[in-house]
């Protein structure tokens, strides 16, 4: 790996509940990373989308991880904290007509959209010549161009996407006032100086974007990481929306282990029963996570 600075890794979860084995994964597989490494492991939530967040998220998400002894470095960082930091931002990228306001509907996007377009990848460019200011609600779009967006992860290989054909002038901030997840990761991973991120192979293409507003705002790209996603035994990617549980934290070893089992780290039996720690200190000594290399999917077993 060609960089040479100290590693930086984080988490960072929404407060929409209680943490549960699919996220779990990508924490220890985030935090083992991070420590195999001698690097910081820092905690962020990412609480801007607040008519999702859950009451008590905060506190449950904390607990979690302390029980399973995957301690963060430095404080807590909130997104909710940094509101005029993004704003700052975007007035930067209008000043500079990077981005536009765009009053689409979803159902108006559609009507301007071929019949075998996605109305969820591809923006058909309806707004662009709109002009600030803009009395109308609207949302923000950064205009995108020609060039081709290549990262090579660590996992999955080389990923390259032509952004104005594969994603078009994607948002930055919604309709309804909230920025936008592609923005705020951007500015909040500069912000904490992350150089490594570790996540879900479900991000893997939002990276192309987010490497592109890096790019646009002259920022550092960070070394990328996109660990398989866990399915339940329907194939459906674990979460709070297809009825993922919580995990159980009275016994935080065992969990450990489970999670270990699907991240293929094949922890000896004997630490089954082991303390928490020693688990820990097990797993961050053996780490080794070319064994899940071009996998995207692992299924749970019950």
């Amino acid at each position: 790996m060609s960089d040479k600075r100290p590693y930086i890794g984080r988490f960072a979860p929404s407060p929409t509940g209680s943490l549960h084995l699919g996220s779990l994964y990508t924490a220890l597989a985030s935090f083992l990373d991070a420590k195999a490494q001698q690097g910081l492991w820092l905690l962020r939530i990412d609480d801007l989308d607040t008519p999702r967040n859950a009451a008590g998220s905060v506190d449950s998400i904390l607990k979690t991880l302390d029980a399973l002894a995957l301690q963060w470095d430095s404080s807590v960082y909130f997104q909710s904290d940094n509101l005029d930091v993004y704003h700052d931002v975007l007035a930067i990228l209008q000043r500079d007509k990077r981005i536009y306001p765009c009053t689409c509907s979803r159902k108006t996007i559609a009507a301007n959209l071929t019949e075998n377009a996605s109305i969820d990848v591809v923006y058909p460019n309806t707004c662009r010549n709109n002009r600030f200011p803009c009395s109308a609600p609207h949302a923000l779009r950064i205009k995108t161009d020609g060039r081709v967006i290549s990262f090579d992860d660590r996992l999955q290989g080389v990923v390259s996407h032509h952004l104005a054909t594969q994603h078009g002038d994607f948002i930055l901030k919604r309709k309804d006032h909230i920025i936008a997840y592609q923005f705020a990761v951007v500015i909040d991973d500069d912000r904490q100086g992350v150089n490594h991120v570790v996540r879900g192979m479900d991000l893997l293409d939002s990276t192309p974007k987010q490497i592109y507003v890096q790019q646009v705002l002259g920022l550092n790209t960070p070394n990328y990481l996109h660990v398989p996603i866990i399915t339940d035994d329907k194939g459906f990617k674990l979460s709070k929306q297809t009825g993922a549980q919580s995990v159980e934290l009275k016994t935080p070893t065992q969990v450990i282990f489970k999670l270990l089992d699907l991240l293929k780290q094949h922890p000896p039996a004997e630490l089954y029963n082991a303390p928490t720690t020693e688990l820990i200190n097990w797993a961050i000594a053996h780490w080794d996570p070319s064994v899940l290399k071009n996998s995207r999917a692992i299924a749970l077993k019950i």
